[in-house]
């Protein structure tokens, strides 16, 4: 099926997609839409970034049209789609919105932990159409009573895998027994443990199951490289032998955007000092951070404020930045199918990118599964002796500073800000040229703008003293 006109989507539906771009499915949204617009229970096998949120958004948004007509009238709970971590419910959220842009009245909610539960329940209580949320903060929410899911039309698990790795298993099986019994389950899950197919049996009535075989996953528009690292002592590669090798390819390759994966926090949090000391703009995403923090350090990336994200793999599931040109794997990671998922944040939306790993010379050998997996051939580089330069040598000239900073704005989204009133106070107020300002994030209560450090101080004290839509807000910048 090459084209979305092959499917029995409302007229609205089928605008909007080709408002997005999107003409071609996916080989997930293919081979599911057809079950799933008419009811069926369903599998997903598929990795992330194939375009499962697209698969169950669209049967989702139709039965809501034949269910919930009014959609401004009527705000009763119809969808439920659990997900492992607040970036990826966020990212789901967004994505629903704008496939139901022309859905008037549609009322989607994010309901993570990391953010105050009151304006969650006051949201609630006014009505949702479909709500996106974590198992842990889903289960607060149900002992709480403060949200009803027993009339739901639908669910979605996605990444169902993830949840059951990050130990949410005890907290799933919470929710699913306040689930209604009728009702449309879709189960997307990159892997298939026997947890997930017991799963499967207690909530799904005769699914269908999909499964995208690896080389449909392909990736020919990323170049892949292993780099061996020559260890200092004998036979013990270590964290210096690690950062020598990558500062000289990071210098040779000067990615305008790079993440960088590793398997620990720890590591990342040392990583990210190290680059730091030597003047590398750079942020890091782990399981000890802040949800305000995560949120600060996620928007600089995007607004290229910062070069180097630094993530563990948990704390990137449903990081979505287009414009990534090069992923580093510090180290291999813990299970092949994790490469595809780190690689994969490279080479989108028609780009190319590079990804480079780093391996101690008795690692070559795990190489081969990564190749079966992406049905590419993986470049391996040795030789590259780095043992006797100094990483004051390496950092040296290493131009990977930003010209960008960001102001975080304490007003977003329901405080009724948009990006022209915040543009307005700086070329007005402020008298910042516009080639000066980069981009304007808006979130629901907070906002990020991207301005180049020659003016960010001239900024950040116009609207300190300034308005922004004629009433004072706070501003600082975002660190």
């Amino acid at each position: 099926m090459n084209t979305f006109e092959t499917f029995h989507l409302s007229d609205k539906l089928k605008t909007v997609l080709a408002e997005l771009g999107y003409s071609s499915p996916t080989p997930i949204q293919a081979q599911s839409l057809p079950h799933l617009l008419q009811g069926r229970d369903l599998i997903g096998q598929s990795a992330t970034g194939s375009g499962k949120t697209a698969a169950y958004t669209l049967p989702l948004l139709e039965r809501l049209d034949s269910d919930c007509p009014d959609l401004q009238r009527q705000r009763g709970l119809q969808a439920l789609i659990l997900c492992p971590t607040r970036e990826l419910a966020l990212q789901v959220s967004g994505e629903i919105r704008k496939l139901g842009k022309k859905h008037i009245g549609l009322k989607v909610l994010p309901v993570t932990g990391g953010v105050p539960i009151g304006p969650q329940i006051v949201a609630l209580e006014k009505g949702i159409h479909i709500v996106v949320g974590t198992p842990g903060r889903i289960g607060d929410h149900l002992r709480r009573n403060t949200l009803e899911i027993a009339s739901i039309r639908t669910l979605v698990l996605d990444e169902a895998d993830r949840m059951l790795e990050m130990g949410f298993q005890e907290e799933m099986d919470f929710i699913f027994t306040r689930l209604p019994s009728a009702r449309h389950t879709m189960l997307f899950s990159a892997t298939f443990p026997t947890t997930i197919e017991s799963w499967s049996r207690s909530i799904q009535n005769d699914p269908v199951r999909i499964v995208i075989e690896p080389e449909t996953l392909s990736r020919p528009d990323i170049e892949q490289r292993a780099y061996v690292v020559e260890p200092l002592h004998a036979d013990r590669v270590d964290f210096n032998d690690r950062l020598k090798l990558m500062l000289y390819l990071l210098k040779e390759r000067d990615p305008a955007s790079c993440i960088v994966f590793v398997n620990f926090k720890a590591d990342a949090s040392a990583l990210e000092s190290e680059l730091k000391r030597i003047g590398v703009s750079v942020g890091a995403l782990h399981g000890d951070l802040e949800q305000p923090d995560r949120e600060r350090v996620m928007a600089r990336f995007r607004n290229r404020s910062i070069r180097i994200l630094i993530a563990t793999d948990v704390a990137a599931r449903g990081i979505d930045v287009e414009s990534v040109d090069t992923v580093v794997n510090f180290e291999l990671p813990l299970k092949p199918e994790i490469y595809v998922h780190r690689i994969g944040r490279t080479g989108r939306a028609g780009r190319s990118g590079i990804s480079m790993t780093l391996i101690a010379a008795k690692q070559v050998e795990k190489l081969a599964p990564l190749e079966q997996l992406t049905g590419m051939k993986i470049l391996i580089q040795k030789g590259l002796d780095l043992k006797n330069r100094k990483l004051a040598d390496l950092s040296a000239d290493l131009k990977l500073d930003s010209e960008m900073e960001t102001l975080f704005i304490g007003a977003g989204r329901k405080n009724k800000l948009r990006p022209g009133d915040i543009l307005g106070a700086l070329t007005g107020e402020c008298g910042i040229a516009g080639e000066e300002i980069g981009k304007i994030e808006i979130q629901d209560y907070i906002s990020f703008v991207a301005i180049s450090k020659r003016v960010s101080r001239k900024a950040l004290s116009g609207l300190e003293t300034g308005r922004v839509k004629g009433r004072r807000v706070r501003v600082e910048l975002a660190r």
